[in-house]
């Protein structure tokens, strides 16, 4: 009976061992894993495309592997607080976008290689974020968040769900960071700022809900998708003037022309920040794509709700990128021609799934090939979505083609 007490007090002062972490809740979610941004197919069609050295995927592996994210030797730099007030670029919001950049491209090498080393290094950089990281800080936090959630989203989706080697318990870890230190940065009201922001959080919480296997956070993205997309990319069956940011302070036709830089004169494929400079266009379209890429594997249509509005963006600005001449009544004849890499995910899907005929946008996104990272959140869109576009001319073979 001493015996028993003894054991029974020993046993007492031991600490509560921690509870294990849930189980994988796609069996409750119905999500497709992996599905952020990649499914199987495309990944299993990725390193084919690479090992028989196929263009452009080729080329662009060659140039992910030259990168410094790819180093053998990279090191995480985590922070406890990320605070990035506006336009500065503090070292801890530059490390965490980096950071993230860096996890994907390793998770990427190893669908590629698959070489458990890139695996580890990918885990390790997470791990690292995951131990310490706890809350995002100043008024750029919430587009920070969105920045580095949805590339660290990304990486965790490709490891979690193609890597045996990173425990549950570390990857729960992970999901709980993305949970409390970036998802609720979403939650900002957003519908006066430019729609680049609004967008790329969209981006990410999608991602994120995936990866959490949340419906709720998914439905949620889905839902602000179809509120503000249309309210970013004009057609001009809209009206007169573009639809206002629901719950936007923009409401009468005056105030959405002044939210639109002062444009007077509306065309199909103008986007809200065009005359502000194609970059942010570039932005919002990565991030609009990324979100109806992801829904796509998902099951859910976004694409086909918006495609028009997707195709005639593309084509408006990449016509003008290439050098056509610019109408005076578009942005005063001037608009900053700044659009960076973005185009790969949204023509996988218009030109590669569904054959519509986009050549501006084919021959701007060659001009960009192999496209690299802007070291925001678009990374290596080439070697995941770059197919080999002008050579699909039968539609019913394009329309089939859902491989990069």
């Amino acid at each position: 009976m001493k015996l028993l007490i003894a054991l029974a007090v020993l046993v007492a002062g031991l600490p509560a061992a921690a509870p294990p972490p849930p189980p994988p809740a796609d069996i409750r979610s119905g999500f497709q894993h992996p599905g952020v941004l990649l499914d199987l197919d495309q990944i299993d069609t990725l390193r084919r495309n690479v090992e028989e050295g196929r263009e452009p995927q080729a080329s662009a592996y060659r140039r992910m592997k030259e990168s410094r994210y790819s180093a053998d030797d990279y090191r995480p730099h985590p922070y406890k607080t990320v605070a990035c007030p506006p336009y500065k670029n503090p070292p801890a919001c530059t490390a965490e976008r980096e950071d993230a950049i860096a996890a994907y491209t390793q998770a990427l090498l190893y669908t590629v290689t698959r070489d458990p080393a890139h695996a580890r290094r990918a885990v390790r950089i997470m791990d690292a974020w995951s131990k310490v990281m706890t809350d995002h800080t100043e008024g750029n936090s919430a587009l920070q968040a969105a920045w580095s959630g949805s590339t660290w989203a990304r990486a965790a989706e490709l490891m979690r769900h193609t890597y045996e080697g990173w425990p549950a318990a570390d990857a729960f870890r992970f999901g709980r960071m993305l949970r409390h230190a970036y998802l609720g940065e979403y939650a900002e009201e957003v519908a006066d700022y430019n729609g680049n922001w609004d967008l790329t959080m969209i981006d990410a919480t999608m991602a994120i809900g995936v990866f959490l296997d949340e419906r709720r956070v998914f439905d949620e993205a889905v839902r602000r998708f179809r509120a503000r997309v249309p309210a970013y990319f004009y057609l001009r069956g809209d009206g007169p003037v573009p639809l206002a940011p629901p719950g936007g302070k923009a409401d009468t036709p005056e105030e959405i022309r002044q939210f639109w830089f002062g444009q007077r004169t509306f065309v199909d494929g103008l986007a809200q920040e065009s005359c502000r400079n194609f970059q942010h266009v570039g932005y919002a379209l990565a991030a609009t794509a990324h979100a109806a890429e992801t829904a796509h594997h998902q099951g859910v249509d976004l694409y086909g709700e918006v495609r028009e509005r997707l195709r005639a963006t593309v084509e408006l600005h990449a016509r003008f990128s290439l050098g056509e001449p610019v109408p005076k009544a578009l942005c005063g004849g001037r608009p900053q021609l700044t659009m960076g890499p973005d185009l790969e995910v949204a023509l996988h899907h218009l030109r590669g799934r569904l054959g519509l005929s986009m050549p501006y946008g084919e021959k701007l996104a060659a001009s960009m090939r192999p496209a690299g990272t802007d070291d925001l959140f678009v990374a290596w869109e080439t070697l995941t979505h770059g197919a080999r576009l002008a050579t699909c001319t039968d539609r019913v073979a394009c329309h089939d083609q859902r491989r990069p």
